[in-house]
């Protein structure tokens, strides 16, 4: 009989339940990476703006292929974005413009942005597969009853699947509307202030996203699965002093 010890029940459990570190390391390497690089080699080396934002974006990039080779996997939306990455890149060095390479992070999240919409409309909303580990936690009875209000079977699986789409709807348009104050701040604002503006405007749309989602999705939803067990453990119990 095989033996399960604490280290690998403790990191399955990691898997399942990531920390507050682990859901905020991306945004920690591609955002304070970059920016802590860009001004590194632009007053550190001395390297020209052009330059300095193009080893900046190193790291993302480097992140996106490692993802791609590590899950073994064809992601599409990692690709796009790799793409975004290096045709902005080669656009900027051919153009000498570091206002384009600024504009080439818009395009990543207008290709996100578009990318979620579209899936709403295909009927298989985006943002699902990430919000189903936060609202089943690794519990089977959550997730039992997930699949549930996806599938229809329970009683309140149309609204479920309403909030669904509104979920992926909201970040669709916060990326888009991201997207357009990046590209007017890339050529209306000063480069050196637009690094760390762009940023913040990343930041600010994560957060407005998320204000937005609680109450009108993810709140709901988490309320709806809740529920759903409760139903669940219910009927067992009628069931249970039936027979």
């Amino acid at each position: 009989m095989t033996k399960n010890t604490g280290a690998h029940g403790r990191t399955e459990q990691q898997k399942q339940n990531p920390s507050v570190l682990d859901n905020f390391k991306p945004l920690l390497v591609d955002v304070a990476v970059p920016l802590g690089s860009y001004y590194l080699f632009r007053d550190g080396f001395g390297t020209s703006t052009i330059a300095a934002l193009a080893w900046s974006s190193v790291v993302p990039a480097v992140r996106t292929v490692w993802s791609l080779v590590k899950e073994r996997t064809a992601n599409g939306l990692a690709m796009l974005i790799l793409i975004v990455n290096v045709v902005g890149l080669v656009l900027s060095f051919v153009s000498g413009d570091p206002r384009l390479m600024l504009a080439k992070d818009s395009g990543i999240s207008s290709t996100i942005g578009i990318g979620i919409l579209v899936s709403v409309v295909l009927g298989k909303p985006m943002m699902t597969a990430g919000l189903k580990p936060f609202m089943v936690k690794g519990d089977a009875a959550r997730e039992a009853a997930w699949d549930r209000l996806m599938s229809g079977a329970a009683a309140g699986s149309r609204d479920f699947r309403s909030r669904e789409k509104v979920f992926s709807v909201i970040w669709g348009g916060v990326l888009l509307a991201e997207c357009v104050a990046r590209i007017v701040g890339a050529y209306t604002i000063p480069v050196d202030t637009m690094v760390w503006l762009g940023s913040v405007i990343m930041i600010g749309s994560i957060v407005l996203g998320t204000v937005l989602c609680g109450p009108l999705a993810a709140g709901p939803m988490e309320a709806m699965v809740s529920a759903e067990v409760k139903t669940a453990e219910a009927q067992q119990a009628e069931l249970a002093a039936a027979a």
